[in-house]
């Protein structure tokens, strides 16, 4: 069946307009105006950003340093180089160089769509494979044997999705760009032999960039588009303890505050045909300003590191994210019948656990591999085209070369699968039904980190 034609007459019924054309429609009450708004507002409330098909929403472990090469296993605790600064502040106190890492970490989404004969739009599968740049910038100092500093630049936080204008999901989102840049300057303190604490001020940067078709009312027009963009700067924290019961054993404990960025745009709609354009003008969508809220979690993780012995050592996780506070978004319609509308998406916390390995084959060389799982932060039946994650399984490995004294050259790949994933969404017949499945859904992350060390304290 095409949905297009079978929607048309019962929309079109809640438009008023003087043509001859359109007067068969003015006999319905402004409530019913109200009522196919209500539909596009569920439509722009959909509009909210999602994430790069990564377990525990939009967070990623793969920031430029060697964790994605242990897919992140010893997260909070290894703190062997400048990096521990966005993972642990504490570890800052351990290091006794000065360094710089330079990290380059390109993620590639490989997710493709299988709508299944429940769809009532036509259109093409979704395929919006595509590379998301991601990486990192650390610099460390000790400045005595208590007390060091360092700051990091670095994306933990990220989603790239384009799924072209035509694909069956287009009315709900066709490409969308989330991506947030972390400054943290960072102070770590040694309080004895055993402990270390550390904090880090978090700027973040958010840029928001999202776009979807609109559906005309006017038999055979073209679909409209409907785009939504802002940029933000919220504060945040990281703080860090670390707990070293032995010379080669170490506990680590990083909390990430939560912090919201409040995103806000006055939506632009272009193509819209005259009886659409009505709908919009009677909702006071027309010049109104959204507000898209989108909180950024907390975060627990606990970690683990033990020196074997020479040649090898052995690490792990267990983390926590609190994904149940990320759902709810208002949308704030201002005019002269405001609506305030919120969408649920039915979030729920994350649980993550990773286990990890090195080996140091010389003096030169360090291998380290690694496997992690994350569970999912939406159960099926709440997926959306914007944002389609699931239970995720990790897997990285790693290789390191030490050049000389002063400077290694690390490169990392990492695996991050969560397999096939259904999705069925309904917001009415703006949108109409997708149906289908995201089949082999995975992110392929390559990593190459130099690491230079000089001077002493």
């Amino acid at each position: 069946m095409n949905h297009k034609d079978s929607f048309l007459p019962e929309v079109a019924k809640g438009v008023c307009d003087r043509s001859p054309r359109a007067n068969r429609f003015c006999r319905l009450s402004r409530e019913a105006i109200r009522r196919q708004a209500g539909h596009l507002l569920a439509i722009l409330a959909a509009l909210i950003p999602g994430a790069a098909l990564q377990a525990g929403g939009l967070y990623l472990y793969e920031i430029g340093t060697r964790d994605a090469g242990l897919a992140s296993a010893g997260w909070a605790a290894r703190a062997d180089d400048a990096g521990t600064l966005a993972t642990n502040p504490a570890g800052l106190a351990r290091l006794t160089r000065p360094e710089f890492i330079v990290g380059a970490q390109p993620l590639y989404l490989d997710l493709e769509f299988d709508p299944d004969e429940n769809t009532t739009v036509s259109g093409s599968d979704g395929g919006p494979a595509s590379w998301i740049p991601s990486g990192g910038l650390f610099y460390a100092r000790p400045v005595d044997d208590r007390w060091a500093w360092g700051v990091g630049v670095y994306g933990n936080f990220g989603l790239g999705i384009d799924y072209g204008t035509g694909w069956v999901g287009r009315y709900y989102v066709d490409e969308v760009t989330l991506q947030a840049l972390a400054f943290q300057p960072t102070l770590s303190y040694r309080i004895s032999d055993r402990w270390s604490i550390g904090a880090g001020i978090v700027g973040l940067y958010g840029v928001l960039d999202q776009r979807a078709r609109v559906r005309n009312l006017e038999p055979g027009t073209p679909d409209g588009r409907l785009k939504i963009d802002d940029e933000q700067f919220e504060i945040t924290g990281n703080f860090g303890l670390l707990f070293e019961p032995a010379t080669s054993t170490r506990f680590g404990l990083q909390y990430l505050m939560e912090t919201k960025l409040e995103f806000e745009d006055n939506p632009r709609f272009t193509g819209i045909g005259p009886l659409l354009s009505k709908v919009l003008e009677n909702a006071g969508l027309v010049g109104a300003e959204l507000g898209l809220d989108l909180t950024y979690p907390n975060r627990l993780i606990l970690s683990g590191y033990h020196e074997v012995n020479d040649l090898w050592a052995v690490m792990g996780n267990v983390g926590w994210d609190q994904w149940s506070e990320f759902g709810k978004v208002d949308v704030l319609v201002a005019g002269e019948d405001t609506t305030t509308l919120t969408f649920d998406r039915n979030y729920e916390d994350t649980w993550h656990a990773a286990v990890g390995a090195e080996y140091r084959r010389s003096d030169r060389w360090r291998f380290s591999g690694g496997i992690a799982y994350d569970s999912s932060p939406v159960k099926d039946r709440y997926r959306t085209p914007d944002m389609p994650v699931g239970e995720a399984w990790r897997f990285g490995v790693g290789a390191e070369y030490r050049v000389r004294d002063d400077l290694t050259i690390s490169g990392t790949y990492a695996l991050v699968w969560s397999g096939d994933l259904d999705m069925d969404v309904n917001r009415g017949p703006f949108a109409g039904r997708v149906s289908g499945e995201y089949r082999d859904t995975a992110i392929h992350a390559l990593g190459l980190i130099f690491n230079w060390k000089y001077g002493g304290r």
